[in-house]
């Protein structure tokens, strides 16, 4: 029997994760690199319309099933203006603060199949020029991509394929560190994404047979809302996300357990669901935390939104930093590995 969680390959899996770019609408190599992961240990997939993908391991009792779901997409940006000075003005993909992108590095992914680098900065970036270089408000207007091509115009950068709608990707940064530690854009949700391939490695692996038939949605729509409110057999009874924990002020989140949701912005999750989950933890000794995101949704809560008659609930990693320069831990994934590990190996509540 192998050794789980490996930690290591699962921190090397979410590297290789975050590394592909996929903002919202822009995700077909990060499916394509989760399929082909899913094909090589012979699990059944299928495509959905939106472009999803969904896995299922039979169970023992294949009328009542459970769907796990992590998504694949993340933070990004379109090009919203070709501009005269050649740059480019950005339109935000998800919930963040330009801020939070100012210097960074990033890559502009054209239709004709081209891809330029760049580096989304202020228009008032240098202070032997302006005045106000630091109180100019970060927003649409005064950030733009300077781009690493020799363009002085609007017509220059047309000429390289460059247009409105093409969609941008920032650079990661991702880092591993030896004290256990992995920083990097996009842990929301990828890191869920590499300890959800981790998972159904280890059950293949151990020939488990579970208790449930079990589907595993890798949606990829879910930072606009919408990635896991469809393709839910009339079956599912548990809908559980794999998602983020947040960290802040007043949350008990952090980046060394896994993060049990009891509520968000969309209310309180299963009481029943999340009495269970936390019943899993303390039975099999896994050290986790409860807690309410004031400004969060998941493709659970999107999925009762979408009148799913299911129990759903939501966990995940704690990350430090969220829709910014985020950051875990390998003890926090460790946990939430496990208790999945035990959680699929369950039986469904009676409701």
């Amino acid at each position: 029997m192998s050794t789980y969680p490996n930690v290591t390959e699962t921190k090397e899996l979410i590297k290789q994760l975050v590394s592909i770019p996929s903002p919202s609408g822009y995700t077909s190599r990060a499916i394509q690199f989760v399929e082909d992961f899913l094909k090589d240990l012979h699990v059944e997939t299928k495509r959905n319309n939106k472009g999803g993908l969904i896995a299922t391991l039979p169970g023992e009792n294949d009328k009542k099933h459970r769907l796990l779901t992590a998504h694949v997409d993340t933070l990004g940006a379109m090009v919203k203006e070709v501009k005269k000075n050649g740059r480019l003005r950005l339109d935000l993909i998800g919930g963040f603060r330009y801020n939070s992108i100012e210097g960074e590095y990033c890559e502009i992914h054209t239709s004709n199949g081209k891809t330029y680098t760049g580096t989304i900065l202020m228009h008032q970036t240098s202070v032997h020029v302006y005045k106000n270089a630091g109180d100019a408000k970060r927003n649409q207007e005064n950030m733009e991509v300077r781009l690493d091509a020799k363009v002085k115009n609007a017509d220059d950068i047309r000429e390289l394929g460059i247009e409105v709608g093409d969609f941008v990707s920032f650079d990661p940064r991702v880092q591993l560190t030896d004290n256990g530690f992995i920083k990097s854009r996009h842990l929301d949700d990828k890191a869920s994404v590499g300890i959800i391939l981790q998972l159904i490695k280890r059950l293949k692996e151990e020939n488990i047979t579970l208790p449930h038939t079990t589907h595993f949605l890798i949606s990829n729509n879910e930072e606009i809302g919408y990635g896991g409110n469809s393709n839910i057999t009339p079956e599912t009874i548990e809908y559980l996300a794999v998602d983020m924990g947040a960290i802040g002020d007043g949350q008990s989140t952090d980046e060394y357990t896994v993060s049990i949701c009891v509520k968000d912005a969309s209310g309180p999750y299963h009481y029943e669901l999340r009495k269970h989950l936390v019943e899993l933890a303390k039975q099999h000794n896994v050290e986790y935390k409860l807690d309410i995101y004031p400004y969060y949704g998941s493709d659970a809560s999107a999925a009762i939104r979408a009148g799913h008659d299911i129990v759903h609930g939501l966990i995940g990693p704690g990350i430090d930093s969220s829709h910014a320069f985020e950051r875990t831990h390998e003890d926090s994934l460790k946990a939430t590995e496990n208790l999945l590990y035990y959680y699929v190996q369950s039986e469904m509540l009676s409701i």
